[in-house]
């Protein structure tokens, strides 16, 4: 009766670990930060926004993105050359005279010679000003714009990856750590239970094979207890790739139910209107049909106003001979036949145009399709919840009773080996579950495109891509970045 109660007080120690997130607590890790400290949901998804480096490479790529504004606009402005040639000229001239030289004869001939050294230089310089070009220029602005904001959704998109990944790997480092604490207690359970059928086989109540069965059980709880830890192992290497961090004790996390709509057929409607995969879609629409008109633009006249000035300061050699020319003028080029490439160019904008929008429909329904599919996922997670926790108590009654039926010799070792495994398996059951609504949830509000920073009201400072924009969207020169670089 005493060993009877010993097993039952141990095999309780954490009944509740599976079923109360309060007991879902990871252990301090030597490399993380302050062991006192204890890491919530939220901090830890501030932690991935500020720094993960997938992130920060796209909100880079964005900036570098926004310098196409400024190129595209270039073409509205002037440019200028100027070129300037200096050296040293020798010169050996000379005439002759008579009448080949058209000076009237005289019976004698002359000879002029003249040389000298100099030192003869031009300087020149051209502005070219654009005034019609096809509204090449125009869409360019335009199709660089639509660019720039179909980066800044993809942008988002990355940072709803981001911020999914590290609830993930938050909610796998909790799920991993209690399924370790349930299989380590699974075999302090195990122990005490072989020791006990050891004394009975020693005193003759049950058999040998009591005694092997036993000590299978325990060996499988052994190896399924090394898995776990292998397991963990993996969720803390995904915590850190992902948070920037080893995880220290974790605090439970919620679901966040209370941020999604209340129906599938709301989500469906708000993905398609505001899931920034399907945003930077339309963007890619835009710029395609841009392109089409970026060509063919090329098959119109073409109108600059140049102006030139140009100085010499010795003329063909001569000393003294100086000359300074300035002038403006217009120019008409008129394209009257590329070879038909232009054409050809023309025709393929216009093919990847319609593959855009093909590409926007099947986009649309990729988004539709993850956002019922997270969602089903949503509500499984949510009715294996309620199933497991009636498993669990239906499993702890069971247990109790075959132990007492053990007692009076109506069960075997193996009966009540194989309900503490039927027990342990549903509190894992029931741990999983509890992470996998908790993911469901996140992963919902992604499907949704509402997973951000600024919803889930996290305490950082939020990127925000116009700043950069707006520090260079009109710059006509200069070589640093707005930061310094």
């Amino acid at each position: 009766m005493r060993g009877a109660v010993i097993i039952r007080s141990h095999f309780r120690l954490r009944p509740v670990l599976a079923g109360i997130w309060g007991a879902l607590m990871v252990m301090a890790m030597p490399q993380s930060a302050s062991p006192g400290r204890a890491e919530t949901m939220s901090s830890a998804l501030a932690r991935a926004y500020a720094g993960n480096p997938d992130l920060n490479q796209q909100r880079a790529g964005v900036r570098a993105t926004d310098e196409n504004l400024p190129r595209a606009s270039a073409a509205w402005r002037p440019t200028a050359n100027a070129n300037a040639q200096f050296g040293y000229n020798y010169l050996d001239f000379m005439t002759k005279g008579g009448a080949e030289s058209g000076v009237p004869s005289t019976g004698q001939r002359t000879n002029s010679r003249q040389r000298a050294g100099t030192d003869p230089g031009t300087f020149d310089l051209k502005i070219t000003e654009n005034l019609f070009n096809g509204d090449r220029t125009l869409n360019g602005v335009r199709q660089a714009e639509s660019n720039i904001f179909g980066a800044r959704e993809t942008l988002r998109n990355t940072e709803q990856n981001v911020l999914q990944n590290a609830a993930t790997a938050y909610m796998n480092v909790l799920r991993d750590t209690a399924i370790l604490d349930l299989r380590k207690n699974n075999i302090i359970v195990l122990q005490e239970q072989l020791r006990q059928t050891v004394d009975r086989f020693t005193v003759g109540e049950v058999t040998r094979t009591d005694v092997a069965q036993a000590e299978s059980s325990l060996a499988s709880a052994r190896s399924d207890y090394f898995t776990a830890q292998a397991n963990l192992q993996t969720s803390i290497a995904d915590y850190r790739q992902v948070i920037g961090v080893e995880p220290t004790r974790l605090e439970p996390a919620r679901a966040i139910d209370s941020l999604l709509p209340h129906m599938l057929g709301v989500a469906v409607q708000l993905a398609l209107a505001e899931h920034p995969e399907v945003q930077a879609a339309l963007h890619a629409v835009d710029a395609a049909a841009l392109q089409a008109k970026l060509v063919e633009g090329e098959l119109y006249p073409t109108v600059n106003l140049v102006g030139s000035v140009q100085q010499n300061t010795i003329l063909n050699g001569f000393p003294g001979e100086r000359l300074f020319n300035a002038a403006i003028v217009g120019q008409l080029t008129i394209p009257i036949y590329e070879g038909g490439e232009v054409y050809a160019r023309t025709r393929q904008a216009k093919e990847t145009l319609g593959q855009a929008r093909l590409q926007a429909d099947l986009q649309r329904d990729t988004v539709r399709a993850a956002v019922v599919s997270t969602w089903g996922q949503l509500d499984t997670a949510r009715a294996v919840i309620q199933s497991s926790m009636a498993s669990v108590k239906s499993n702890e009654i069971a247990l109790d009773s075959i132990r007492q039926e053990a007692e009076v010799g109506q069960r075997t070792t193996f009966d009540i080996l194989f309900q503490q495994q039927q027990l342990l398996n549903a509190r894992v059951v029931l741990v999983t579950a509890q992470r996998d609504r908790v993911v469901a949830s996140y992963a919902v509000m992604a499907a949704i495109g509402r997973l951000s920073a600024a919803n889930l009201n996290l305490s950082v400072v939020q990127y925000d891509p116009t700043i950069h924009f707006d520090q260079i969207k009109d710059k006509w020169i200069g070589l640093r970045t707005p930061d310094g670089r």
